[in-house]
């Protein structure tokens, strides 16, 4: 998931989706930035960056003669990553924006990352053309996004607890992050005067902490909320229990457990 969970996240907000859900994002940022090709020097743009994943990956690949940008509609999402990137190459230039008017120049990237942002554009092919118009000529753009929910044990499993204990917002927000699929996103991108467009699914074994407190925590940084509002602190204690149980033959003896995701990448040329 991206930043759907805004409209229900829990008090600690975007510094426990930082947290929380960093485990899923990172094989994901790793394939992105495979996928994109960064090379010394490039100057790149992480569209709808939430709190700032693929920027500082990105900023990692670049190195000092690169420049970083990170666009998000979400203030507060931007203000955790301006306040945790490392500043240990170019700073990121951080802003709040959203993907359909951008504040940037012209031709202004080699390239344009979004990792899992997709499905929360309202207008998906008019964020396509202000991305199309800031990616330099022969410039890459390269997305993820989640393959179907019931092909994901554990968002499968989170699922259905928000359907139990969270009620039909809950349910709904839930499913916007699953709402956009590559080959609508191809097709935007084609739209949008992108070539040399492909997609391919990738799947990896993400090793999660311990569920008994891990369940919680994530549910409650993404849901907290919603979950809440619908029953109370007890609501978010009973689907932190269900994703559990759900998810029992998964866990190990240390409590963890090791379990599939699966996202498209989608790779274009500009």
């Amino acid at each position: 998931m991206a930043h759907g969970h805004r409209d229900g996240e829990a008090p600690e907000g975007p510094e426990g989706y930082d947290t929380h859900h960093a485990p899923i994002m990172e094989p994901f940022v790793a394939e992105l930035m495979a996928a994109v090709d960064l090379a010394p020097g490039d100057v790149v743009l992480d569209l709808a960056c939430s709190t700032g994943f693929a920027a500082r990956a990105a900023a990692a690949l670049v190195g000092p003669a690169g420049r970083v940008f990170g666009a998000d509609i979400d203030a507060d999402m931007i203000r955790v990553a301006r306040d945790r990137h490392p500043r240990l190459y170019p700073d990121i230039a951080f802003t709040v924006a959203p993907a359909d008017h951008l504040p940037y120049d012209t031709a202004a990237f080699d390239a344009v990352v979004c990792q899992e942002g997709a499905p929360f554009f309202p207008d998906l092919d008019a964020a396509l053309a202000e991305t199309a118009r800031v990616t330099r000529l022969g410039g890459r753009f390269a997305a993820t996004v989640w393959a179907p929910v019931d092909r994901q044990p554990y968002f499968l499993a989170q699922q259905r607890a928000l359907r139990q204990y969270g009620g039909p917002d809950a349910v709904r927000h839930f499913a916007r992050a699953f709402a956009t699929t590559a080959e609508q996103l191809t097709t935007a991108l084609r739209t949008a005067g992108y070539g040399r467009i492909a997609h391919r699914e990738v799947t990896f074994g993400i090793a999660l902490p311990p569920l008994d407190g891990f369940a919680r925590a994530h549910l409650s940084a993404l849901w907290g909320g919603l979950l809440t509002a619908a029953g109370g602190e007890e609501a978010v204690t009973r689907a932190a229990d269900l994703v559990r149980d759900e998810l029992a033959t998964h866990i190990a003896a240390d409590g963890t457990s090791t379990l599939p995701f699966t996202a498209s990448v989608v790779t274009a040329t500009r």
